[in-house]
């Protein structure tokens, strides 16, 4: 395994490019699919593109809050203190891999958000500290746990069949979080995830000094001299920007709101998450220069976001909107039988995710054929319901559009990670495919 995780790295360093030549490689991809597959008129396809583009313009926000706050969250002075407390309990490079891939995981299912922030920020400040650490598996190993959100607490389609009034409640009802998130397989099959990846990762550590890639501090950039000020002033602006009471006040309010929001039966989601990271940061940064310094460090994580997810909009708006998507998910209907068709359902997720990373955009519109085939064949609605999530989160292990905050807060390159992601896939592939499978036997 370590040999074949050598050589897949060496491949993707290679020939990989970075994610943006990979994001506009899979739209001209889906461009092409469309008009070859779907006989769509190539103008037609460009106005699905263009129309769509700006689609996931909140979503794209809520991403780049959830990074901006959570990164400056960890650099505050509390959290980085205990973060450090915590690394320089580690001195094998092999434990640090799995504390990383641990800690993604478990928060992965405890909150998507998090999860996507604290395994990675984990696997940096572990590069710091643990001497002889191969940084790109500790950060592929923060966040390899990604991979698990379909059937974690915040599983875009387990909440969403389980809510009252979803789209296909007339077909299949409402399925109870017990059926899919709690059901004794798919809790077994969580676990499993969280406890064997980790060890599974960790063996895949290079043992040879000259094949490790330590983490390397980027450069200070050098600030242009400030213009000389008189050391004596002391005005009531400059008193007001040093006050710890802004950011106290603000972030006791925002916090108090979160308790409002919990106590008056609310879920969680990313705004919700947004605002406890942000109320957090002013409450332990306190002083505004302080907040703002902070700000101009992490402000960097966000740009990739900013850039690429509207690519992946467009993408999505052509899968939708050329019937791309309902002619992948009929295929693997069409080879189906009721005790496969959650196991079809799952690589049909899969593959759609490549291109679509998006789980409630992928569950309106190939939900509808999957629960519409599971009426007529009498499978289980709520084994075929997971079986494309557990096709969203699997293919997420190699999916750059939920990659580019990892790289971001990493400062690593897609393919410096990608060899290593390629053997979670193919794990994640055997567990995952026997559960599903397994469930709709059941």
């Amino acid at each position: 395994m370590k040999s074949l995780a050598a050589g897949l790295s060496r491949a993707f360093y290679r020939f990989l490019p970075e994610s943006l030549v990979v994001a506009v490689f899979l739209t001209f991809v889906t461009f092409i699919l469309a008009i070859a597959v779907e006989r769509q008129n190539p103008i037609d396809v460009t106005r699905m593109w263009g129309g769509s583009a700006w689609d996931l313009l909140a979503f794209s926000m809520q991403i780049a809050m959830l990074l901006l706050t959570g990164y400056m969250l960890a650099n505050t002075p509390l959290v980085d203190r205990g973060l450090n407390v915590l690394a320089s309990r580690i001195s094998s490079p092999r434990v640090a891999v799995g504390i990383a891939t641990f800690a993604g995981a478990l928060g992965t299912w405890l909150n998507v958000g998090f999860g996507l922030v604290i395994g990675v920020v984990l696997a940096r400040k572990l590069a710091r500290t643990v001497p002889g650490l191969h940084y790109p598996l500790a950060v592929a190993g923060g966040y390899a746990g990604f991979s698990l959100y379909g059937i974690g607490l915040s599983g875009t389609i387990p909440l969403t069949i389980a809510t009252p009034g979803h789209i296909l409640e007339e077909q299949m009802g409402i399925i109870p979080t017990s059926e899919t998130i709690f059901h004794p397989l798919v809790l077994a099959t969580s676990i499993v995830v969280i406890l064997v990846m980790p060890v599974f990762l960790a063996f895949l550590h290079p043992s040879r000094k000259d094949e490790v890639i330590e983490f390397a501090e980027p450069p200070v950039q050098e600030e242009a001299p400030a213009a000389a000020e008189d050391e004596s002033r002391n005005t009531f602006a400059d008193r007001l920007n040093a006050n710890p009471l802004v950011g106290i006040l603000l972030g006791a309010v925002g916090l108090f709101y979160t308790v409002l929001h919990f106590a008056g039966g609310e879920g969680v989601n990313f705004d919700i998450i947004n605002l406890t990271f942000l109320s957090l940061a002013l409450l332990l940064f306190a002083r505004p220069n302080n907040i703002l310094m902070g700000l101009r460090t992490s402000i960097g994580v966000v740009a990739g976001v900013l850039l690429q997810y509207p690519l992946y909009a467009g993408i999505m708006g052509v899968l939708a909107g050329s019937g791309l998507m309902i002619t992948f998910a009929g295929g693997f209907v069409a080879i189906s039988t009721p005790e496969t068709l959650p196991f079809f359902s799952f690589l049909a997720g899969g593959l759609i995710n490549l291109f679509a990373p998006s789980g409630g955009a992928q569950w309106a519109v190939q939900g509808p054929i999957m629960i519409e085939a599971a009426q007529q064949m009498g499978a289980n609605h709520a084994a075929t319901a997971l079986g494309v999530a557990y096709g969203d989160q699997w293919t997420n292990a190699i999916q750059p559009f939920w990659i580019i905050p990892v790289l971001a807060i990493s400062g690593i390159k897609l393919r410096e990670v990608m060899g290593y992601l390629f053997l979670v896939l193919i794990f994640l592939g055997v567990v995952y495919g026997a559960s599903i499978l397994l469930l709709g036997f059941l």
